[in-house]
Parts: C-alpha cells; structure tokens; sequence
C-alpha cells in the first residue's frame, strides 16, 4: 500500500465515522455539500484522495468539531488547519484574563470553568457552597465537575431529586460523547451509569413535568434551590477554545438568593 493510499483510507475511515455519527447516507452529504455520492464513495474507500479544501468543505457540512477537523486533515496527509493551545499560552492571555473576569463577576453565586471533558480548570469563590459537600479526594486535579456530582462522596447524597438530576447529566453527557471528538467520554458515561445503577437510580428517567430542572441541596445550613446556564466562546478557531466552558449557577428562590449574597458578597 503506497502512503497515498494509506492516507485515503485513513481519511475515509474518519469521513464515514463523522457521517454515520450525523445519520446522513453518501446521498444526503453530497446534497449538502454538492459533492456526488460517488466521489464521497471513492473518498470513504480511499479509492480518491481529498484535496485540503475538500476536507475543510466536508467538515463543515458535517458540523464537525475543530479537533477532529486536524484529525481529518493529517489523516489525509495535510497539516492540521487550527491551533490548539494551553489555556496558560502567552497567545490565549488575554482570553484567559475574559475568562477570569466572567467568574469572578458572577458572585456571589457559583461559576466553574471546564474543558471539552468536564475538567474543572478554573472557579470563583462562590464554588465552595458545592465543593464543602465533597470528599476532598474527588476535588484533586484534575478534578471532573460530573464526576463530583454524582459520585457517592460528592454532590449526589446532597442532591434533593438525585434520580432526575442523575438522568439530566448522563443524558447531556451522552449527546455530547456523541458529536465530539474530545476521547474519554464514553468513559466518563459509562462511569455515571455505573453510579446511578449502584444508588439504585434509573439512568434514563424522565423529568416531571416542569419548565426548569432545579438542582436543589441539602445544604447544612439550608436547602438551597439552584438552575445553571452553560456558556462557550463564540466562533473559536483554537482547539482549546472551542471546547472550554462556563458553566454559571443562579438561585431560583429567594431564599438562596438571601443566603448566597450573605455568605459571598
């Protein structure tokens, strides 16, 4: 096999993982991207090589995520076409110092910053009303924002509605594992199912009926009530970039409010 080869069928092995991943047949990518099914056939088959602006077309159509496009560039022998810095690169400084700014702006009520894997990297002081409940063995880095939640010696014996609030996180978890490129989530699911089955609990429960799904506590001091917002960075073209995230917690009744302004103000 010369390396040509080798490098199409790399390519193609990828290509068609990405397309079957978005449940799209040869005939309805071509459609979208205005390639025939049976140049995509060739492609998938190694059987015709793609040029460098071929594969940034067909990821694009795909959806697909910024570290699996340098996965699918370097598959087809080209150089990979985004950055992927640290978070602490002299280049993403100033972002980072964004980054900061946002969490510390949101006390007092809590913020975390994550990677692509639920890696905490980063929170603001108001954090402590959730990581005072956990093991602090669980919070030694890197420390896994799911997995404290829902680990036996973390959030979930705190957790008022654990079974829905359980079933939540795996079923966001799971949507994820399936349109990203970041390895280790289907792990890290596989590991919160684990969890869930051993509490009991039933991993695929389905919500009451209501308009927001609540994360309440039982808090030493009080049951507080808590929704979150997730936040991302809008048209990264870093690798890091694309994957890290804000998650923000706000009280949804007084009372937590009260309590969150007393403690962290």
């Amino acid at each position: 096999m010369t390396a040509a080869t080798a490098a199409g069928t790399a390519f193609g092995s990828l290509l068609r993982d990405w397309r079957q991943r978005r449940r799209l047949t040869q005939l309805d990518l071509g459609l979208r991207a205005e390639v025939s099914a049976r140049h995509l056939s060739f492609l998938e088959t190694g059987r015709s090589k793609p040029s460098r602006e071929m594969v940034l077309h067909l990821s694009e159509e795909l959806d697909v995520p910024l570290r699996a496009r340098n996965e699918l560039m370097m598959a087809a022998g080209f150089a990979p076409a985004y950055t992927q810095h640290g978070l602490d690169d002299a280049e993403l400084g100033e972002v980072q110092r964004s980054l900061r700014r946002i969490l510390d702006g949101q006390e007092p009520y809590p913020a975390v910053l994550v990677d692509g894997s639920w890696n905490l990297l980063a929170a603001n002081r108001a954090v402590a009303l959730l990581t005072d409940l956990v093991d602090p063995e669980l919070l030694a880095p890197p420390a896994n924002v799911l997995r404290v939640s829902l680990h036996p010696r973390g959030l979930a014996p705190h957790v008022v509605d654990l079974e829905e609030y359980a079933a939540h996180l795996v079923s966001r978890l799971r949507r994820q594992a399936e349109r990203s490129a970041t390895t280790g989530l289907r792990a890290l699911l596989g590991e919160l199912v684990g969890y869930c089955r051993d509490a009991g609990l039933d991993p695929a429960a389905q919500p009451r009926d209501r308009i927001l799904l609540p994360l309440r506590l039982r808090h030493p001091d009080q049951e507080l009530t808590l929704f979150s917002t997730v936040a991302v960075l809008g048209a990264p073209l870093d690798v890091t970039l694309e994957e890290v995230a804000i998650e923000s917690f706000f009280p949804a009744d007084d009372a937590t409010a009260t309590y969150l302004r007393e403690r962290f103000a």
